[in-house]
């Protein structure tokens, strides 16, 4: 069961970016790399915040360290460029999250975070921790929004993967 449950979150995570991004595409690049009241001081860098935590995460969960330029770093100076990269992210998280085992779920990762400090945490718990992240900057860049004139897209899970 939480396998399907990992994999309801993974397609979500998928439409919900589209969605996202579909409406962030809207904006003009000054309003995308405005400064705003946020962790990543705008819609931009938040939606390059969250393509370099799932980077992170996805190299953990197989197994390759990833080396991070910075959870604030600006991968992709281009919107076009950001868009592509998560399209392509999503499908390599989708590929993965279709792909777990019980046996996976069961065991425990080692990794070093952006400080240099070492954890041992479950994996089961790590992939809740995965997709509990995207949503909360989700919802950060949702809010930014709503300070543009551009309407917010609709990203209840509810709303998003119904058939």
């Amino acid at each position: 069961m939480l396998i399907q449950h990992f994999q309801m979150l993974s397609r979500y995570n998928s439409l919900a970016n589209r969605r996202l991004y579909e409406v962030c595409s809207l904006l003009s690049d000054v309003e995308l790399k405005q400064t705003r009241p946020a962790f990543f001081k705008s819609i931009y860098g938040t939606l390059n915040h969250i393509l370099i935590g799932d980077c992170i995460w996805l190299g953990r969960f197989i197994g390759k360290e990833m080396s991070s330029q910075g959870l604030d770093a600006i991968l992709y100076d281009k919107f076009t460029d950001l868009c592509a990269a998560r399209v392509l992210e999503d499908e390599r998280i989708e590929v993965f999250i279709n792909n777990l085992n019980d046996d996976f779920l069961q065991e425990i990762i080692t990794y070093k975070n952006n400080q240099g400090k070492i954890y041992h945490d479950p994996v089961n718990l790590l992939l809740a921790h995965f997709f509990n992240h995207q949503t909360h900057h989700r919802g950060q860049i949702h809010d930014m929004l709503t300070q543009t004139e551009i309407a917010p897209p609709v990203l209840d899970m509810h709303r998003v993967i119904a058939p």
